[in-house]
Formats: C-alpha cells, structure tokens, sequence
C-alpha cells in the first residue's frame, strides 16, 4: 500500500503528522508518502529513527490553511492537499489522510482533483465511534447541512459497504436517528427518508434510533443529515473528554484515593482509552473517488497512525469500488424479513 500523508495538516503541523506517518510505517510496513513542505518534513524527519522506515517526500510549495475558504483553496492548485491527491489520480497512490481544513479538503477532493463518483448525489462525510458493542459508523457527520431523502438514502447504502467491506461487519444493521423511535417520529426529512429506507431491500434497517440505543451498539451505521450529525459527533466528543477528565481527577484525588487509583490503573486505562476521542483517527469521505482520511486539527501523533489504518481499511475492503459496484446496479445481498 502507498499511503499520502498530508504533513501540513493539524495545527501544530507538521510535527504531529510527520510523527504519526513514521508510527505508521513502522507498524504497518507500508510506503507513506508525506507532502508539505520538504524542508520542515526532512528537519521533523530527523527527530525520528526512520532512515530504513519506507517513508517518501513529496514537495508542495502550498499549503491550505484552517482559516482558508473555498476560493482560498482553490487558488493554492500546488498546496499540499492538491498535490496529495493528484497522486492518487495518478496511480501513485491508493489513499490520502489529512487533518487540514475540513471544507478545503471537501473542495480539493469533490471538485478540484478526486471528483464525485458517479451517481453519488452528495458525498457522505462518516465516522467511527466505540459502542458497547464494537463500532458504529455515523454518516453524514458534516459535508451536508442541506440534505434530501434520496442524499440519507445513499449515505446509509455507502455507510453500510462501508461497514460490511471495510469493517467486517456482516448484514450491518441501519438506523436513522430520530427523536423516537415510532415510524412517525422525526421531522419531515427524517420521515420521508424513513419511508425509502423501508422499501429498500437490501439494506438491513431497523427503523428509527435515538442516541442512547445508538451508543450500545444496537445499530452498526447510523444515518443523518450533516448539520445535526455534526452537533451529535461533537456532543459526542466533548462529553467522552469531559468524562474521561473527571475519572483521572477523582481516581488520583487524595493519599487514599491515590493507593486506590494505582490499583485502579489498568481499568482506568482502558476506559480512558475507549473514551479517547481520537483513537478512531479519522473520518472517511465516503462518495469521491478514493479513499480520503478526514482527521482532526488537534490530532496527536497517534491519531494521525489510527488515521492511516482507517485508509488501510479502506484498501484491504475495496470499498470504493465495492460502492460504485453498489451505486451503479443496485446489487446488494437482500435482507430477508
């Protein structure tokens, strides 16, 4: 696998992201190739041992910064995201991951260099989160905030590829968030969108979810338009960092508490870990063509390796061939009632 690695991404760039391509080639063993700056990715390059690591450097005199719009980015054509890209258009390349300005890489992928696959209406932006009972993916989390029926309707077809190619997740089970679950819940977009999801078969939708069930695992992908997507994964976030704060502080708190933290720590951990908002790297593009990596601006060193194994995924799936196949005929496994 050749992955690019936008090293001009995060905000404190290009530190965190040179540093996480190097975790991930040495776990991994595939090519990453970073693109950004060559002088500030060789002098970060030296703080690391990655002389033997299959690490690549790619020069983009531009770079898209998070204050950038839409014109702003589309007047940096050589910036790191437009060079990254162009990579994968020419075979150079299978993926592209950067936690850089969200809306310049919506731009430079659906419009600018990757395009929108055929037949997709919107492009879907999804994420990952820790349930009770594995993963779920979320999608739209963002890329939409004026969506139709028929844009939920493909995004829970490419979140449920998705899950199936790329996750392992057999017959993935689909659930629209709503503010109940009866069928008559929901505003007039939910509803409708509702109304198609029940009549496709090949989907395995359970119906209407609200967020709690969500969060055990009840469903495998859950659909939404992007404004509250966006909300819901942010809420999200907050709440897991809040609480994981609040479990160190009173764990540590206090001679005793702290004898009883130390034998506490092992579980402590792994909650801590589960909260981590970051342990699922980043978020897919899900609709353009390839596999684009939407990472967060704060994103350490080892969020942007978790970033790369989500576009390993990815590849190992073929899931972008996989929705196009899904896209293009309709052919998908029937649900059986």
């Amino acid at each position: 696998m050749r992955i690019v690695v936008d090293a001009m991404g995060t905000d404190e760039r290009p530190a965190p992201d040179v540093a996480g391509a190097v975790m991930a080639a040495r776990k991994w063993g595939d090519t990453i190739i970073l693109v950004g700056d060559k002088e500030l990715i060789q002098t970060q390059l030296s703080k690391h041992d990655s002389t033997n690591l299959p690490i690549e450097v790619v020069h983009a005199s531009q770079d898209i910064l998070m204050s950038d719009k839409v014109p702003d980015a589309k007047a940096k054509s050589e910036s790191s995201m437009h060079v990254g890209m162009q990579l994968m258009v020419d075979g150079k390349a299978d993926a592209f991951v950067s936690a850089g300005n969200t809306t310049g890489l919506h731009f430079v992928a659906l419009l600018a260099v990757l395009k929108r696959m055929d037949g997709v209406m919107r492009p879907g932006l999804s994420a990952l989160f820790p349930t009770m009972q594995g993963r779920c993916v979320a999608i739209d989390i963002g890329a939409n905030t004026d969506s139709k029926p028929e844009y939920l309707h493909q995004f829970a077809i490419m979140g449920s590829v998705y899950a199936q190619a790329a996750l392992g997740i057999e017959n993935p089970k689909v659930g629209l968030l709503s503010n109940g679950e009866e069928d008559n819940k929901g505003d007039e977009l939910v509803r409708s969108t509702f109304k198609l999801l029940s009549e496709d078969d090949t989907l395995n939708f359970v119906g209407n979810i609200e967020p709690k069930p969500m969060l055990y695992g009840e469903v495998d992908v859950i659909v939404q338009d992007g404004f509250v997507g966006n909300l819901v994964m942010k809420g999200m976030e907050a709440t897991a960092s809040l609480m994981g704060r609040l479990l160190r502080k009173e764990i540590t708190a206090g001679t005793l508490t702290s004898l009883g933290g130390a034998l506490a720590r092992p579980a402590l951990k792994r909650v801590s870990d589960f909260l981590d908002p970051y342990s699922m790297g980043g978020a897919p593009l899900l609709g353009v063509n390839g596999p684009v990596i939407s990472a967060h601006g704060s994103s350490p060193d080892y969020a942007i390796m978790n970033a790369v194994e989500r576009a390993r995924e990815m590849i190992e799936g073929d899931v972008i061939n996989k929705i196009k196949t899904r896209l293009a005929t309709g052919e998908g496994e029937k649900i059986e009632a």
